[in-house]
């Protein structure tokens, strides 16, 4: 690998990890005018590109020799499960380097969602994820991301034109790629999807929140919340202890500020340990200042773990609290129960990490 102005350069690279800058050194590299930079990226990001055959604008001599140094795609499939009501996805894809992650994609009557994971693995701990089986191995690049979006859309056959970083993975403790990636999927080149639908999901890095502030960009912000005291989220996720709610709130609030959008709050509800009115209440207490929205999760049983959703009555009953202090509240809609539906499952169990 070399690297020239800030532009690298190595065999078979993946262009989608690249800067649009970057992409535009690379073919001047090889003596190819600048706007062929624009060509090329529609069809890498745009098109489901399947061959190099296919770039019919391109010189061959270009594609020939693109060929030899350029991946198409960086993952294939393993396995694919469909949901009995055909509405979600779940699919297993191998990276280059035989690491496996997972991707979603759910059907609503506003579109097709994508559901992508940001690492293979994940540092966090959370005790209810199924993602932090096996460790942490590594970041995704910019182009793994979005090449799970370009393969589930290709097999799909409909356009994506939602997009929600909640897969495996903590997308803040891989901001330059995310931020990269974030370019690609919004770019006219790119699948030109809005900021304002494309979701971040954090369990709360700050100096990560903080960034997307100084930024403004206008996605929405989802922070898995899922205890309204320190006492009990440390427990429950190991990243407070490093992050308290006495920082995540505050960064909270200046991302609001800074950007104009509300904050999603995720709170799954795990019976017996955080779904009580006392937790609901001091939930009220903790974030009724903040524009923001509550998305309460009963729990997806996960393989290995002890924790159970709660009975549909103490769902509503929690959810009622919340409503009745002012608060914007929805229980999320259960998508793919049938198909491993918990982050991590399908990898665990095809990977053998129960």
């Amino acid at each position: 690998m070399s690297t020239e102005n800030g532009a690298v350069f190595m065999m078979s690279i993946n262009l989608k990890d690249l800067t649009f800058d970057q992409i535009k050194e690379f073919l001047s590299s090889l003596d190819q005018p600048p706007y062929r930079a624009s060509q090329l990226a529609r069809w890498l990001f745009q098109r489901c590109c399947q061959s190099w055959e296919e770039m019919t604008d391109l010189p061959r001599d270009l594609r020939v020799k693109l060929q030899d140094m350029v991946q198409l795609k960086s993952l294939t499939l393993m396995q694919k499960q469909v949901s009995l009501q055909g509405d979600t996805v779940k699919y297993l894809y191998r990276l280059v380097d035989g690491q496996a992650i997972e991707s979603v994609l759910m059907r609503y009557h506003y579109g097709c969602t994508a559901c992508i994971s940001t690492q293979v693995g994940c540092r966090m701990g959370c005790r209810f994820c199924a993602s932090t089986a096996g460790g942490f191995i590594r970041n995704l690049s910019p182009g793994e991301m979005y090449d799970q979006v370009l393969a589930m859309q290709f097999d799909f056959g409909e356009k994506i034109n939602h997009v929600v970083l909640m897969g495996s993975g903590e997308p803040l403790d891989n901001l330059d790629n995310v931020l990269i990636f974030l370019d690609h999927i919004h770019a006219p080149y790119g699948l030109h999807i809005g900021y304002r639908h494309i979701t971040i999901s954090t369990c709360g890095i700050v100096p990560g929140i903080l960034e997307l502030s100084r930024r403004r960009l206008p996605v929405t912000l989802a922070v898995s919340l899922h205890a309204p005291n320190d006492k009990l989220r440390s427990h429950l996720m190991p990243v407070n202890r490093r992050y308290p709610l006495g920082e995540l709130i505050p960064a909270c609030r200046e991302y609001v500020k800074r950007t104009g959008r509300r904050i999603t709050f995720e709170y799954a509800l795990l019976s017996g340990v955080n779904d009580s009115p006392h937790f609901a209440e001091e939930l009220v207490r903790l974030v009724k200042d903040l524009l923001c929205h509550i998305n309460l999760i009963p729990v997806n049983p996960v393989s290995g773990k002890k924790f159970s959703r709660p009975p549909a009555t103490r769902v509503k009953y929690f959810k009622n609290i919340l409503e009745r202090a002012g608060l914007a509240v929805t229980v999320r809609r259960e998508l793919g129960s049938d198909i491993d539906a918990a982050c991590g499952q399908l990898r665990r169990r095809v990977l053998g990490l129960l």
